[in-house]
């Protein structure tokens, strides 16, 4: 009898690890059966998305967002919860391709970006973050605060970053999420100067998000992404969303923006995170629509020239998933590959195209 017993259970407990292998393959599968991407100047016949991270962390709900390529070639991101969970940066290792903690506090990091210094420059939201630009040293793990004020009011939500030729820190300080008083009267988007002194680039936005330069460094781009709430006035009423579009903006050296254009137009639909540019001076914007949710990528005039895929299409918004939050190309052999945060993962495909970082282009 108890042969017998000891026979069953392990049946049992076999059976129940083929199912969760089972169910693993599954889910794996279902992950990788999505269109193909387009673009044939763009991308590459087999290309194809490569799973290298999802979140294993006991923390609640939120997104990865801000890939951005380090001087070794590793991909830092971060790790954003919702409420009192604290958010973390990611290290991906593309030669051992495992992913660890960089640091478990990120101050509720969003965007990152890397300096020609090698330093990690963070964008941290509200949400109990930091609500600043922050400098890491990734050697020591040393944090230090950039900005986190403009005349003497501590800013929104830092949310994209981006540098200029001169070394200058361009980001975008909407509000999402958090319930910290606000005290600034704007969202608007900001110029770190490199001696530390902060000046509006443009107000003339509802409610910035991603931001890039252009190669050339004539153009400054921006992400209008209004989702009509930020839960800064608790007593307004129920949501509107608001506009869904790419703005371009003719850059001087000065820092100075002018001639605001519109070049992508997504009407009523969910618009663009986050964004980066190529050699050639395409961009790459991530859709968060349930109905297409992927890569976009887009000439300088705002014309499609690709799209990757990241989510099954014709989804329910509330409910998708495959949602994109940003992406980053990497440098040296892997300058032809694009990395893309996905919900709590992270993504990469093989390109034709190459990435422009003008932190390492001297």
């Amino acid at each position: 009898m108890r042969t017998n017993i000891f026979i069953v259970v392990i049946v049992m407990l076999t059976t129940y690890v083929a199912s969760g292998d089972k169910k693993e393959k599954q889910r794996k599968s279902e992950q990788l059966q999505l269109p193909a991407p387009t673009g044939k100047m763009i991308v590459a016949k087999n290309s194809k998305l490569e799973l290298l991270f999802s979140r294993k962390a006991k923390i609640e709900g939120g997104l990865t967002e801000g890939p951005a390529v380090a001087p070794d070639g590793s991909i830092y991101f971060s790790d954003i919860p919702m409420g009192s969970d604290k958010g973390m940066i990611m290290r991906f290792d593309p030669r051992s391709k495992k992913t660890k903690p960089f640091t478990k506090d990120s101050y509720k990091s969003n965007g990152l970006i890397f300096d020609s210094k090698g330093f990690l420059l963070s964008c941290e939201g509200a949400d109990d973050g930091g609500r600043g630009i922050a400098r890491w040293n990734v050697e020591t793990g040393e944090r230090t605060t950039i900005v986190d004020r403009y005349r003497g009011m501590k800013f929104n939500a830092p949310n994209d970053i981006c540098l200029d030729k001169f070394g200058r820190i361009y980001f975008t300080d909407p509000r999402y999420v958090g319930d910290e008083p606000r005290e600034l009267p704007s969202r608007a988007v900001y110029r770190v100067e490199t001696d530390g002194s902060v000046d509006i680039v443009t107000e003339n936005v509802h409610k910035p998000n991603g931001i890039a330069i252009s190669p050339d460094a004539t153009t400054l781009y921006l992400a209008e992404h209004d989702n009509g709430t930020d839960k800064i006035d608790p007593d307004a009423p129920a949501p509107k969303q608001g506009a869904m579009r790419i703005y371009a903006f003719n850059l001087d050296d000065k820092g100075t923006v002018r001639d605001r254009r519109t070049i992508v137009e997504f009407g009523e639909k969910k618009g663009c995170d986050g964004m980066c540019v190529d050699t050639k001076g395409n961009i790459y914007l991530t859709v968060r629509d349930a109905c297409r949710p992927g890569v976009l990528i887009v000439n300088p005039r705002g014309k499609e020239v690709g799209f990757i895929p990241t989510g099954a299409a014709d989804q329910e918004q509330a409910t998708a998933t495959g949602l994109p939050s940003n992406v980053e190309f990497g440098i040296g052999k892997d300058s032809n590959t694009l990395y893309v945060t996905v919900d709590t993962s992270l993504y990469r495909i093989r390109l034709k195209s190459q990435g422009f970082h003008v932190q390492y282009s001297n």
